[in-house]
């Protein structure tokens, strides 16, 4: 056996290089492996990272080779604290503690870590560095893909399953008749993980305990397993078309709003709809056109030419990409995939700096892409973030929306000194009026616009204030507006009397404050549709700066009104996941938090 000393550090014990150099004899003598290296694998396993798992796999496979008499295995140096663990990939203490003893020994530092490499020549050391290759063989999971296949969804204990077909239209299929078992789908994961790690072209995105993301070439394959997810999964999606801006046979018009004249577009869509792949082409048309482009990716799944620089938001923080772009000036940014709050603040940051963006969000309508803006940002800033709103719809392009703010009467409204700042929302091809947005007291409305409205906006919101001004009286009670000038108040018969008074003065009162003629009518005269809002059961959170009252999603989209014994506090929306929203910092919102604290009876009616 020959004398030569080998010390290995971390990254080829994870790539698992050193058990194959030995099997094919490039290497012989003694392998001196660091309990700093131990110690690293040892957390990143227990932390449910692959990297761990597979570093100790390899450990026991040099015991094995080792017990074979093929080498000498010994375990040397100071196990590391904590803090050194930690910071291991940022200070580069244990890559220390690997070259000391490497230097200590007079051995050769085996590494795949390039910086690991420059630093040990640096002081003398010889060195063996396996640089990263690549590997033409295919991954398991590619006998699972055909050139049809968008997606492939595989768990253990189910029949692997593939979206099959284009965006906006494809089947999902079965892909195999068997039933994959937990050990099958373990060895795809710890491949995909393995393999990453070692080719150019392949990069773990995210790693978290339970789950990894990881970018291999064309496939974006995520990786779950418990206590994230119920078993073991792997969710493996690519694009099946790059296509040329061309190709959408957009009308002219659209085509040069797109392509010159709009500087912050949101590109929305359900799942599948083709988002990613219209934005792909954008991207590709102002490449060409001389424009500098990069793109902001949360994994970076954009299949682009490579003078497009792509950055991860997984992989640097928020104010470090924004240094960046700030300080290289793109002409355009592609922001993939914006999903919370800090995503849309770097985009509206980017948009006021002057920069031309794009940005691509999953919603169910055009409007509803706006609606995420709103409690973001001031009403009066979102126009000079968003100025286009391009909505996707089975891979082509379905409807533009253009926006744009200006001060006026909201539509319906009659009194001049009802004019606000008020964002229009138009068809960019029919310059139809679609939708207005305002501020109406503490809540920020979207009104759709459209001559089939059964009544208008004013009459909308007066008949809200007449109700509360009612709601004094009885919490059973119904305004409808019958013109400019009159409402009809319907309130239960044992209520009429105290709000008319003697000889009607309470009713003149309500006229002269209100501003209407007045017409007080029985409440079980009214129809049934328009009946009185009914008690519903909720949920009381805190989220941030709101407070949450959850009822049932069933109310998403209706409008509640909210009472603090008996008294009416305010009226608001129910959102889609059943979810009203009041700000903490508003009146109300402080009314409401003082009164939950003091436990007061919270009514909610719908």
């Amino acid at each position: 056996m020959s004398e030569q000393k080998y010390v290995v550090d971390t990254s080829v014990v994870i790539e698992k290089a050193v058990s194959k150099l030995i099997k094919e004899k490039k290497i012989e003598g003694t392998i001196l492996l660091p309990k700093a290296v131990l110690a690293e694998l040892e957390h990143q396993a227990n932390q449910g990272k692959e990297t761990g798992f597979l570093g100790l796999e390899e450990l026991q496979t040099l015991q094995k080779l080792k017990q074979e008499e093929k080498i000498e295995l010994f375990f040397l140096g100071d196990r590391p604290n904590a803090l050194q663990i930690k910071y291991a990939k940022e200070g580069g203490e244990i890559d220390s503690l690997i070259k000391d003893i490497a230097y200590n020994e007079g051995a050769i530092l085996i590494t795949a870590d390039k910086v690991q490499n420059e630093a040990a020549k640096a002081i003398g050391l010889k060195t063996i560095y396996l640089a990263p290759t690549t590997i033409k063989t295919e991954l398991q999971i590619d006998a699972f893909l055909d050139q049809h296949t968008m997606s492939l969804h595989m768990k253990e204990g189910c029949i692997p399953q593939g979206k099959k077909g284009k965006p906006g239209e494809w089947n999902l299929v079965n892909v195999s008749e068997k039933e994959l078992s937990t050990e099958q789908v373990q060895n795809m994961a710890k491949e995909i993980v393995e393999r990453s790690r070692s080719e150019r072209d392949a990069f773990i995105e995210i790693s978290r305990p339970g789950s990894t993301v990881v970018q291999y070439k064309d496939k974006r394959i995520v990786i779950t397993k418990p206590p994230v997810s119920d078993g073991w999964e792997i969710t493996v999606v690519r694009p099946l078309v790059q296509l040329d801006i061309e190709k959408y046979n957009l009308p002219e018009k659209i085509a040069a709003r797109v392509k010159t004249e709009a500087r912050g577009v949101l590109i929305a869509g359900e799942t599948g709809s083709g988002k990613s792949t219209f934005a792909q082409a954008l991207a590709e048309y102002y490449a060409k056109n001389n424009n500098i482009v990069k793109t902001i990716e949360s994994p970076r799944d954009l299949i682009l030419s490579k003078s497009i620089t792509q950055y991860s938001k997984n992989l640097a923080s928020g104010e470090e990409i924004h240094d960046i772009l700030f300080l290289s000036r793109p002409d355009y940014i592609i922001f993939d995939e914006m999903r919370d709050t800090p995503d849309f603040n770097l985009y509206a940051d980017l948009r006021l700096g002057g920069s031309n963006c794009l940005g691509v969000m999953h919603a169910a309508t055009a409007i509803d892409s706006v609606k995420r803006f709103i409690s973001r940002l001031d009403v009066g800033v979102i126009p000079s973030v968003v100025d286009t709103i391009i909505f996707i719809e089975k891979g082509s392009v379905g409807k533009i929306l253009t926006l744009q703010i200006m001060v006026k009467v909201p539509t319906g409204m009659t009194e001049a000194d009802l004019a606000r700042p008020v964002i229009e929302v138009r068809d960019f091809l029919s310059s139809k009026l679609e939708y207005e947005i305002y501020s109406y007291g503490e809540q920020t409305v979207i009104i759709p616009v459209n001559e089939d409205m059964q009544f208008n906006a004013a009459h909308h919101l007066a008949a809200k204030q007449i109700e509360a001004e009612f709601e004094k009286y009885s919490k059973r009670v119904k305004a409808k507006m019958i013109n400019n000038s009159k409402v009809e108040v319907y309130l239960p018969k044992e209520n009429i009397g105290e709000v008319i008074g003697k000889q009607g003065r309470n009713i003149e009162r309500l006229e002269k404050k209100l501003g209407f003629k007045i017409d007080v009518r029985e409440l079980d005269n009214l129809s049934p549709e328009e009946k009185e809002k009914k008690i519903v059961n909720y949920e009381i959170r805190e989220s941030g700066k709101a407070i949450l009252l959850l009822v049932s999603p069933q109310h998403a989209g209706e409008e509640a009104d909210i009472l603090i014994e008996k008294r009416f506090i305010l009226s608001a929306f129910v959102g889609k996941k059943g979810e009203i929203h009041i700000n903490k910092k508003s009146k109300q919102g402080k009314t409401l938090e003082r009164d939950i604290k003091e436990q007061r009876d919270i009514e909610v009616f719908i």
